[in-house]
């Protein structure tokens, strides 16, 4: 694998990582080398001619091997296959050598072993490791067994042979955890170079969601935000592999509320007997009916968000500090991330709406009822389209002033969202006219919303420090139908206002309907 540096990886380490790592090792080996010369003429020059030029041949061009495995290494992009092929050749080489030396040279090649052992450990996996040590010991049972020695021998010899195994296994261990933590802190920074550049709420969670599953290892987890009324929202709520939507709990006596309120981490590595220690807390299960064994959460806070991020287990012990560590980031980079969102959203709510009455700008609004019509069209329902005017706003301007005439205006979008659903939308045309998009609504039902904001506007009562007590103002309507009058929506926006100017005409507090239609089944 390549790096974006362009540097070599194996086993997740980068190249210069395991340049570091086996220079010494190699330098090490070169010097084990060079001894094995230098006892070999030094102190044995006596010895056996064919042995001791063995041995310094072997010392030479162990030496050089060395050198160029060093050169090979740092210039092959295939280091998994080069792996296996040194632990062939060095447990050839440092296990057949133990045939033409003498038995006190042995110790001197476990040396070596230990040292190729480090090398081969370091930038492979365990299998050439193993290989490697296992060559190298059978070839010396074989030489024992043709050269028989003492009994405390074998069992120096096999101790040495097990430190080896340990120290690779040692090694591999090490790997694995530096490993695992390099693949938390890489997931770790590309969710937060993600999410602090995402503005959408949804797509953060997503984020978070894919962290969780990929960085730890937890039967559940959630995202919770503390909303009105001391209630917990889990907005992100997963337990054992089921997502769960829209859940929410009472803040008071549970471990997420004693987070939050406290504002502190919580880690409860076994809720058989922590969770009874923490006062005011109750053991709340949520998700599916399995009780969790092991529960961790950090508090969510920022500028303009307040929750908690929680982790839990089945199993006790089932995380440590790293795993708290780890979750810590998160949440704050996720209340960060919460905070820009929350930002984006009012400066696009802001964008949307009118300034003064809270509802829809024109613009905005023809957009939205072009999305209704196709909603209903798709669905083969109706819609129905309200235009509506207060009469003689001018008089009230003119007469009471602006502040006054503004105040109608908000009363009036306050009496047309008390009398329409959710899903229905309201938005102001221009000026004192207004519209409302009722979906789903025919002709009759338009009729039935349109009495009802009439008779809200009787009670309109507004009192002014010069005048005392005003008119309750009144409202023209008028409606339209899709698709039934016509599937244009510009032209059933001209119906709808035609309709409105005719009411007026009609002597104002006046509704102009439209024909009622048949209703046609789905």
């Amino acid at each position: 694998m390549k790096s974006k540096s362009g540097k070599f990886k194996q086993f997740g380490i980068s190249l210069q990582e395991n340049l570091v790592s086996i220079q010494p090792a190699i330098l090490a080996g070169i010097f084990m080398l060079v001894a094995t010369i230098t006892v070999t003429v030094v102190f044995y020059p006596q010895g056996d001619a064919s042995g001791r030029l063995i041995l310094i041949l072997y010392g030479i061009f162990g030496s050089l091997y060395l050198g160029f495995y060093y050169y090979l290494y740092t210039t092959s992009p295939n280091k998994s296959f080069f792996a296996w092929v040194n632990a062939v050749f060095a447990g050839l080489a440092l296990g057949t050598i133990t045939f033409f030396v003498p038995k006190e040279f042995h110790y001197l090649f476990y040396s070596l072993l230990f040292i190729a052992n480090l090398t081969t450990s370091v930038i492979s996996s365990r299998g050439p490791a193993y290989f490697l040590t296992l060559c190298v010991t059978a070839f010396h049972i074989i030489q024992h067994l043709q050269d028989p020695i003492p009994p405390s021998e074998w069992i120096i010899h096999a101790g040495l042979t097990i430190s080896a195994l340990v120290g690779v296994e040692v090694i591999q261990q090490l790997k694995n955890l530096s490993q695992k933590q390099i693949k938390r802190l890489e997931i770790l920074n590309e969710v937060s170079r993600q999410i602090v550049s995402t503005l959408e709420k949804k797509q953060i969670l997503t984020l978070l969601n894919a962290a969780f599953q990929n960085v730890l290892e937890a039967d559940t987890y959630y995202i919770g935000t503390l909303e009105e009324g001391d209630e917990i929202h889990l907005q992100l709520f997963y337990d054992d592999g089921e997502y769960f939507d829209n859940m929410r709990v009472k803040k008071e006596g549970t471990l997420s509320g004693w987070v939050i309120d406290h504002q502190q981490e919580l880690f409860l590595s076994d809720l058989r007997n922590q969770a009874v220690a923490l006062e005011g807390v109750n053991y709340v299960l949520m998700g599916k009916s399995k009780g969790s064994l092991s529960w961790m959460g950090v508090p969510v806070k920022g500028a303009h968000a307040n929750g908690v991020m929680v982790i839990a287990s089945y199993h006790h012990n089932a995380f440590n500090q790293s795993d708290l560590e780890l979750l810590n980031n998160i949440a704050q980079r996720a209340a960060l991330a919460l905070d820009n969102a929350h930002h984006h959203a009012m400066v696009q709510e802001e964008a949307r709406l009118d300034s003064l009455t809270r509802v829809l700008n024109h613009g905005h609004f023809i957009k939205s009822l072009r999305e209704k019509a196709e909603e209903c069209a798709l669905n083969n329902h109706p819609l129905s389209l309200i235009m509506l005017d207060i009469d003689y706003f001018k008089e009230y301007n003119d007469t009471y002033g602006h502040q006054v005439g503004d105040e109608i205006l908000v009363r009036l979008c306050n009496f047309i969202r008390e009398n329409v659903k959710i899903e229905d939308v309201v938005g102001r045309w221009g000026g004192e006219e207004f519209a409302v998009v009722l979906p789903n609504t025919d002709s009759a039902q338009a009729m039935q919303v349109a009495e009802r904001i009439q008779k809200s506007m009787e009670r309109f009562k507004l009192q002014t420090q010069r005048m005392g007590s005003i008119t309750a103002p009144t409202v023209s309507q008028g409606i339209a139908i899709f698709p039934n009058e016509t599937n244009d929506v510009s032209k059933l926006i001209d119906l709808a206002d035609s309709r409105l100017y005719t009411a007026k005409e009609r002597g104002r507090n006046q509704i102009e309907s439209a024909p009622s239609f048949p209703q046609t089944s789905d």
